[in-house]
């Protein structure tokens, strides 16, 4: 399974590291991504989803209804 926020579709970041020489790498940002239970209210039942912090912060300030419903997601959308 990949690294990516089943919620927001946030995925890994390539970019290059210069070095003070100008020797360019290639590097990876990594999301943070925590795997955690989440209650869903309407259908009472605990839901497990892989999901960033940045979505978790707005989950835990509207919901994850609200946060659906922002975004226009269906739970069988991220199951």
């Amino acid at each position: 399974m990949s690294r990516r926020c089943q919620l927001t579709g946030k995925r890994r970041n390539t970019g290059m590291k210069v070095s003070h020489s100008h020797i360019r790498t290639k590097k990876v940002q990594m999301p943070n991504i925590q795997r955690k239970r989440i209650w869903h209210e309407e259908r009472e039942m605990w839901i497990r989803i892989r999901v960033s912090t940045r979505a978790l912060r707005t989950i835990s300030k509207i919901g994850l209804v609200g946060f659906l419903k922002k975004n226009k997601m269906k739970l069988r959308d991220i199951t």
